[in-house]
């Protein structure tokens, strides 16, 4: 058996050439691109110095479109850019005080329509505001039924329970808007604007009432209400700004 240690005198290998071929395909190997895996491939500089060149080429043209970003320039033919006589937002155009005060009642009316329904009728089960004498009537009874609730027949001498109290927390705004929608809706034409000047004059005889904080009836409304409310009338074609209803000079 021969001895793993001593050479092979009858291998015919020759090193030289084993080495030389060797050599030779570690070469070739070193010439070739490596193959990565699929996505992990190393992106190439010149990808960078083209988008490079890309990004300043196009922040040169943008610099130099002379009116492309200007206003002026670019504007429609024919659109008139609204011009405001200070620095400050104007708000929103002033409108009718009717339409003005009617759309801020409506929103405050959303608030009743479980009772009195969308079309102020009632369903039958409440009070109709339709036609109502109390909410055609003088300013301060309806006032008074509005704040403090009622209790007992109505104008029409029907009763339908107690209806509760509106009045706390409203303003004389909501309170001025609210009577004016309901007086000018559900086929009610009065016709007029219950101001706001009105309005606070109510919620002052309110405050006042012997049996405040209880619901008016019937028998009150007519002894001591039976009248309109104090304060200077508003043109319903009077301009005032649709938020604070007040009016504006144009």
């Amino acid at each position: 058996m021969q001895d793993p240690h001593k050479p092979d005198l009858d291998d015919s290998l020759n090193v030289t050439q084993s080495h030389e071929r060797l050599l030779r395909d570690a070469a070739a190997v070193a010439r070739e691109k490596r193959v990565n895996d699929g996505g992990r491939e190393p992106v190439s500089n010149w990808i960078f110095v083209t988008g490079g060149v890309v990004a300043i080429a196009a922040g040169l043209a943008l610099g130099q479109a002379g009116g492309l970003f200007d206003y002026d320039a670019t504007v429609a033919p024919g659109y008139v850019r609204r011009s405001l006589d200070s620095g400050e937002d104007s708000g929103p155009p002033p409108v009718d005080a009717l339409k003005a005060y009617m759309a801020k009642g409506e929103k405050i009316y959303s608030k009743c329509v479980g009772c009195h329904g969308p079309d102020g009728k009632g369903g039958g089960a409440y009070p109709s505001l339709a036609g109502s004498e109390w909410a055609m009537g003088p300013t301060e009874r309806f006032s008074m039924v509005i704040l403090n609730g009622l209790t007992g027949p109505t104008s029409t001498g029907k009763e339908f329970g107690v209806m509760p109290a509106q009045g706390v927390g409203m303003s004389p705004t909501d309170l001025a808007a609210v009577m004016t929608y309901v007086r000018n809706s559900f086929g009610n034409e009065k016709g007029e604007v219950v101001t706001q000047e009105m309005a606070a004059h109510a919620i002052e005889i309110s405050e006042k009432r012997a049996q405040v904080g209880t619901p008016v009836n019937k028998g009150e409304l007519d002894s001591d209400h039976l009248q309109d409310l104090e304060g200077a009338a508003l043109d319903p074609t009077t301009k005032v700004d649709p938020v604070s209803l007040a009016p504006v000079e144009e």
